[in-house]
C-alpha cells in the first residue's frame, strides 16, 4: 500500500507541476492590452505588458489551495461518514493548541518569504546556477532536520542524499550550454542560500508538526497554511507600499540611519499603488492573462495536495528527493518521446541518481523482507 500511495503521490506532483511551469512560464511573459496607448500607431504596436504583482500570483495560488485541500477534506468526510459523526471542525483538525499555531504561523511565515527572495536572487544570477543550487535542497532539510530538531536518519539517508545531489548537480552542470548564463554576484548567492536556508526550515518544521501531532493530516495543514499565507500576504495587496524601499529606511529617526544617512541615496518616498489594484486593473485591460492565471492556480492548489500527502507519510527528504528529480525524469521523458539528446556528463548524473534510487529501494526492499519473516 505504501509504494502504491508513493507511486500516486509521484505521478500527482509530475504531472500536477509539469503543467504549472508552463502556465507559470507564461505569465512571466508580456500579455496584449485590449485599451491600446494613443501614441500607439498600427505600425509600431507595443509588444505588450507583463502581470504587475508576483505578490498576487502568491495570494491566488493561496487561495486556489485552501479550496482545494477544504473540497478534499470535505469530500472525505462526508464519504467516510466523519462529517456527519465528528462535526465539521474536527474534520478540518485537532483541537486548536498555541503550540502547533505557533508552528504553523512559523511555517507559513517561512514558505512566505522563500519565494520573493528566490525571485529576487534570481535577478543578480544566472538561472543556471538558480537550478544548480535548487538541486541541492536536499542537503540543508536534512541537516536542519538534524541540528534544529535532533532527528536522526539512518546511514545510508546521508549515502542516498549525498548520491542524488551530486547526480542532479552534474546533470544540470554539465548538460548543453550548463555552465553559461552571465555573471553571478555575491549578492545574488547569498540571497540563494538565505532562499535554500528558508526551504530547510520549512521542511523541517513540517517534519516537526507531523511528528509531533500524528493525527494531524497533511490536507489538514495544507488547509491552515494556505489560510495563513494569504492572512499575511493580504496587508500587502491592499496596501500602498512605497517603490522604494530606501526611501523608507532613509526617513526612519535612528542614530544608526542618521550615521548612515549621508552614504544612502535619498529618493522621495512615492507610494505605488495597491497590489491588488493594480492586478485587477491589469487583468481587466489583459483578458488573455486571466486562463493563464487560473491554470496557474488550480494546478498548484493540485499539486499541493499531492506534496502534503507525501510529506506526511513519507517525510519532507522524500518529497525533496522527488521535487528536485522532477526535472532530470522530464528531460529523461523528452529523449525518449522527442529524441533530444543528453550530454556524456549529463548521463552519467542520470546514473549517480539512479544508484541513490537504488541504495534507497533496496534497503526498503531489505527491511520489508526482514519484518515479514519475523511476522
Amino acid at each position: 500500500m505504501g509504494v502504491v500511495r508513493l507511486g500516486v503521490c509521484v505521478s500527482g506532483v509530475y504531472t500536477a507541476f509539469l503543467f504549472w511551469a508552463i502556465a507559470q512560464e507564461r505569465l512571466s511573459k508580456p500579455f496584449p492590452s485590449t485599451s491600446a496607448p494613443i501614441h500607439q500607431s498600427p505600425a509600431h504596436p507595443l509588444p505588450g505588458d507583463k502581470f504587475p504583482s508576483p505578490l498576487f500570483l502568491n495570494y491566488a495560488q493561496a487561495l486556489a489551495s485552501s479550496l482545494s485541500a477544504l473540497s478534499y477534506l470535505l469530500f472525505s468526510a462526508w464519504r467516510s461518514g466523519a462529517l456527519r459523526r465528528d462535526g465539521l471542525w474536527a474534520v478540518l483538525g485537532p483541537t486548536p493548541k498555541r503550540s502547533l499555531l505557533f508552528l504553523l504561523v512559523q511555517v507559513s511565515v517561512f514558505q512566505t518569504m522563500a519565494g520573493p527572495i528566490g525571485f529576487l536572487a534570481l535577478r543578480h544570477i544566472s538561472y543556471p546556477t538558480m537550478v544548480l543550487g535548487k538541486s541541492c535542497k536536499l542537503i540543508p532539510v536534512m541537516l536542519l532536520n538534524v541540528l534544529l530538531y535532533r532527528r536522526k536518519f539512518s546511514s545510508h539517508k546521508y549515502i542516498v542524499v549525498a548520491l542524488v545531489t551530486l547526480g542532479i548537480s552534474l546533470f544540470m552542470l554539465l548538460g548543453p550550454g550548463g555552465k553559461k548564463g552571465g555573471s553571478d554576484s555575491a549578492w545574488g548567492l547569498a540571497l540563494l542560500g538565505i532562499n535554500l536556508f528558508i526551504d530547510g526550515l520549512t521542511n523541517s518544521t513540517q517534519d516537526q508538526i507531523f511528528a509531533l501531532y500524528p493525527s494531524y493530516t497533511g490536507q489538514q495543514m495544507m488547509t491552515h497554511m494556505s489560510l495563513l499565507i494569504q492572512l499575511i500576504l493580504l496587508p500587502a495587496l491592499l496596501l500602498p507600499l512605497p517603490s522604494h524601499p530606501l526611501s523608507l529606511l532613509h526617513h526612519l529617526p535612528s542614530p544608526l540611519v542618521v550615521h548612515l544617512r549621508p552614504s544612502l541615496p535619498a529618493p522621495p518616498i512615492v507610494y505605488s499603488p495597491p497590489a491588488a489594484l493594480t492586478s485587477l486593473s491589469f487583468l481587466s485591460t489583459h483578458p488573455t492573462a486571466l486562463a493563464p492565471l487560473a491554470a496557474y492556480a488550480l494546478l498548484g492548489g493540485l499539486g499541493q495536495l499531492f506534496i502534503f500527502e507525501t510529506i506526511q507519510h513519507f517525510g519532507s527528504l522524500t518529497l525533496v528527493m522527488v521535487t528536485v528529480t522532477r526535472k532530470l525524469f522530464t528531460m529523461l521523458l523528452s529523449v525518449v518521446v522527442f529524441e533530444h539528446e543528453l550530454t556524456p556528463g549529463q548521463w552519467a548524473g542520470v546514473g549517480v541518481v539512479f544508484a541513490g534510487i537504488g541504495v534507497e529501494a533496496g534497503i526498503k526492499r531489505r527491511d520489508v523482507m526482514r519484518r515479514a519473516r519475523r511476522d
